[in-house]
This record gives structure tokens, C-alpha cells and sequence, in this order.
């Protein structure tokens, strides 16, 4: 699950993290870095469970109103099609998620009031009411039915992100991209397997993992030599004026660059520029590319550079 995406921004977090605090231990800062990475997949498993969630809060309704004193004949007679989604009863007893619950000492029934907001929300959509009177009762359309809720209440959610932070530090940055792989994971799911559907794995292979670990410590031990590469090309600018955030940038991107062979230089730069546009100044994605490519070019025509 955890993608090279998600690695490059917690490698920039963290090695920021590490200037910042003075931090001269490389083994605890990168311990940090894979702590912070498997943060990300618990809230891929959290914000799974919150489909349960929301089914259990709907369930409760049903049982609270069958209890009054005086229930209608709607009371009685409900339609429950929501509570019986069979995509949902099979996310309930899925293995791996029943396993991930053992470990947790928070779950969503700390929440309450914003499972029933959000709810409420997806009660009254246009969306919920179609599925409840759809006559197409397929696994198929029921695991549809939980995509489009995904997407459209809980992809993006002020109310989710902040109570997200509230809970985690690790996890300000990174419901954006956990989310697609909520959606992935939604689309992937096939019946058949039952209680045994895969999750998607916290590392999709042993070379992320190891990419993750390179790209840090490459970033750290060969700091003095990136920044010299930085400074020479910005004469125009003392490294100290630039951005604190930009040298990091550039210090991991050059990292990458030079460190991993079969990675497309023009992927690298890409990817670092879009860091830059969401954790530095207005101007610095172009300020980086530029930066970066005047370097690269500097470094082929001197050899150090082939790919």
C-alpha cells in the first residue's frame, strides 16, 4: 500500500525533522521514518473500518426504533438494505482487519457524534436513497454503492481530516493519498474470497522497503556533497536565504537521482517539484525544476551522471 509517493514525503518529513531537532542519531531518526510509514497503514485499515462503523451506527437506529414504546409500521418493517451491503459483511469478518482491530486500543465507537453526522450526511444524499430503492441487490452493486460513498463523503472531509489530526500527528498529510487506496482496495474485493480477501500489504515489495531506507540515509550521509551541488548553482542566492524546506527538497531529490539508476531522472524531478508546490513557497516548484535541471545537466556533462 504504502507507495513511493507516500515515501518521498515522509523521507522530506523526517529528514526536516531531523536538522530541526539536531538530531545526530541516524539509526533513531530512520527508525522514526518506518514508524511514521506504518502509521499510514494504520490508517488505511482505520479508515476501513469506518464503512463498519457507520454500518454498526445504522444497525443501532434500526434496533433503537424497533424498541419505542409505540413503533410505527416503518419501525417494524425497515428497509435494510444498507445494513445488510454485502460488500460490508464481508469487510466485518475479513481476516487481516479483524487482526489489525486485535492490536488497536482506539476505534470508531470513540467518535460517535461524528459517525452519526456523517451518517446523517449519507442518509440524506440522493445516492442512498436510489441504492435503498434499487431492485439490483448484486454484491457487485452493493461493493459500487461504497465506492461512490467513498468518494463523494468521505474522500474529501474537513470534519474526517481534523478529527484524523487530532488522533495522530503522522497521519496530517497523508489521508490524501490513503484514500485512493481505499478505493483501490473497494474495487479489488471479490466475493468468492470471502473472509481470506487481501488487503493491499503495508510494502508492495522488498525493493520499496529498501528504496525507503536508501533514499534517507543517501539523503543524510551525502548532505555535504548535494548542498555543494546547490550552492553552485544558485550564485545568485546564499543557501542561506533559500527556503530551509527547498534545500531539504533538493538534498532528497538529488539523493534519489543519483542513488537509484533505473528511476527516469524526468519521474524524479517531477515528483519533487509537486512536494514542493504542497510544502513550500508559492514559487519554489519552479524555482526547484530550475534548480535541478541546470544541476543534472551540470553533472552529465561531467560524467557523474548516465542515466
Amino acid at each position: 500500500m504504502i507507495n513511493r509517493v507516500l515515501i518521498r514525503l515522509k523521507v522530506i518529513q523526517i529528514v526536516y525533522a531531523y536538522y530541526q531537532n539536531g538530531s545526530k542519531n541516524l539509526d533513531s531518526a530512520e527508525k522514526e521514518l518506518f514508524f511514521s510509514l506504518s502509521k499510514a497503514y494504520d490508517l488505511y485499515n482505520y479508515l476501513l473500518l469506518l464503512m463498519i462503523a457507520l454500518t454498526e451506527h445504522a444497525r443501532k437506529k434500526i434496533d433503537t426504533a424497533k424498541a419505542r414504546l409505540k413503533p410505527t409500521s416503518a419501525d417494524l418493517n425497515p428497509n435494510m438494505r444498507f445494513v445488510d451491503n454485502k460488500f460490508v459483511a464481508q469487510l466485518e469478518v475479513n481476516k487481516q482487519l479483524m487482526d489489525f482491530i486485535s492490536t488497536q486500543k482506539r476505534t470508531w465507537s470513540n467518535d460517535p457524534e461524528f459517525i452519526k453526522e456523517l451518517f446523517d450526511k449519507i442518509s440524506a444524499s440522493e445516492l442512498y436513497q436510489e441504492y435503498m430503492e434499487s431492485t439490483d441487490v448484486s454484491y457487485a452493486a452493493d461493493k459500487e454503492f461504497w465506492r461512490k460513498i467513498y468518494k463523494k463523503f468521505i474522500f474529501n472531509n474537513d470534519s474526517l481530516d481534523e478529527l484524523l489530526e487530532d488522533q495522530s500527528l503522522y497521519w496530517n498529510d497523508d489521508k490524501e493519498i490513503v484514500d485512493t487506496f481505499v478505493l483501490k482496495t473497494i474495487k479489488r474485493f471479490e466475493e468468492n474470497l470471502g473472509i481470506h480477501q487481501p488487503l493491499l500489504p503495508e510494502f508492495k515489495d522488498d525493493e520499496d522497503q529498501e528504496f525507503a531506507r536508501r533514499l534517507f540515509r543517501r539523503t543524510i550521509l551525502n548532505a555535504d556533497y548535494y548542498r555543494h551541488l546547490i550552492s553552485e548553482n544558485t550564485k545568485n542566492w546564499d543557501l542561506d536565504r533559500i527556503a530551509f524546506m527547498d534545500v531539504i527538497i533538493m538534498q532528497t531529490a538529488l539523493a534519489e537521482i543519483l542513488s537509484f539508476p533505473n528511476i527516469p531522472v524526468n519521474v524524479s524531478l517531477n515528483e519533487y517539484v509537486e512536494i514542493a508546490k504542497l510544502y513550500s513557497t508559492y514559487k519554489s516548484g519552479s524555482f526547484i525544476n530550475g534548480t535541478l535541471d541546470t544541476i543534472v545537466n551540470q553533472l552529465k556533462k561531467e560524467g557523474k551522471l548516465a542515466k
